[in-house]
């Protein structure tokens, strides 16, 4: 039988983060010490672990203990030297889950920075252009591997530098980001760079034809018609722009939305599934674990602890 509705309603939207609540008593540099740079250090537990976003980029390193992550619709584990980069209203949150008595007086190494200053200037100093590819991926969430060390030391030398230093300091980071090939996207949907304006602007009418219409079936050899290509040249096409086949990336497409409302709504998951357009449930289910290695019901139960509600012991 179908799982029954909560009788009580869930907290379900992450909390929005204002300047007026980063305090320098939890962690945060006062206002006058830092420009569009700003870095954060804190242990755990702390009020700032918790299912939130925020308008800035956002680069995370644990130093300290092991958990459970939560960014956007990705669950997974953490550990020491846990490096990640959000972007900007991506929601995000870190759980520790062996946690000593007492807690520890630091856990997370945190730069927050803006994007319009970076875009701005790169307009007219093409070194800073470097680093857009690597603020596309982000919207995403990006998790780097073999990192830890050297962005400790990066965050350090960040936090010591004030003005120019700490630019240059922030920049040398942002180079090294950029340079490593060795990363994740948290997101399962990404999208490329396209060569000219055209073919970006044929993907985005098909990308967004898919999510805006997620229950409708949908035909690449249909799209390719429309769009006046073979279905060859079309799954060519679409597979070198988006990284994916078309029916991998319409599945998950799907998944992700899927996500979405298990996350933000108590709708019952078999209803979820013709929601997002599977025409079964076992479907639904064996591509939803082959996309997110659980189920959908693991995939709930485990959202709901993004909030903070994980036993520290």
């Amino acid at each position: 039988m179908p799982a029954k509705p909560r009788s009580t309603p869930r907290q379900i939207k992450p909390e929005l983060e204002h300047d007026y609540a980063r305090s320098p008593d939890l962690g945060y540099e006062a206002p006058g010490e830092a420009g569009f740079i700003r870095c954060l250090a804190h242990g755990f537990p702390t009020p700032l672990a918790r299912w939130h976003y925020h308008d800035e980029y956002e680069l995370h390193l644990i130093t300290s203990t092991s958990g459970k992550a939560f960014v956007g619709d990705w669950i997974g584990q953490f550990q020491p030297g846990h490096l990640v980069l959000t972007g900007p209203r991506l929601p995000h949150n870190w759980l520790s889950m062996d946690l000593p008595e007492g807690g520890v007086p630091e856990r997370d190494l945190v730069i927050q920075f803006h994007h319009e200053p970076l875009t701005r200037s790169a307009a007219t100093i093409p070194e800073l252009a470097e680093v857009l590819p690597l603020l596309e991926r982000a919207r995403h969430g990006i998790e780097f591997f073999g990192m830890g060390e050297r962005a400790q030391q990066h965050w350090h030398r960040v936090k010591a530098g004030r003005g120019l230093r700490r630019f240059t300091a922030f920049c040398d980071f942002l180079c090294d980001l950029s340079a490593s090939t060795d990363y994740r996207l948290l997101s399962n949907v990404q999208m490329q760079s396209i060569d000219d304006d055209d073919s970006l602007d044929q993907i985005d009418a098909v990308v967004s034809r898919i999510t805006d219409n997620l229950s409708q079936p949908f035909s690449a050899a249909d799209i390719a018609t429309e769009l006046g290509m073979s279905e060859s040249r079309f799954s060519r096409f679409f597979r070198r722009a988006t990284g994916n086949t078309f029916t991998d990336f319409v599945n998950r497409v799907r998944i992700n939305r899927a996500c979405q409302l298990l996350m933000e709504s108590d709708r019952l998951i078999t209803h979820i599934c013709y929601e997002v357009g599977f025409n079964n449930v076992a479907n639904f289910n064996r591509r939803f674990l082959e996309i997110k290695g659980m189920t959908p019901s693991e995939f709930r139960k485990q959202a709901d602890n993004r909030f903070g509600t994980l036993s520290c012991t």
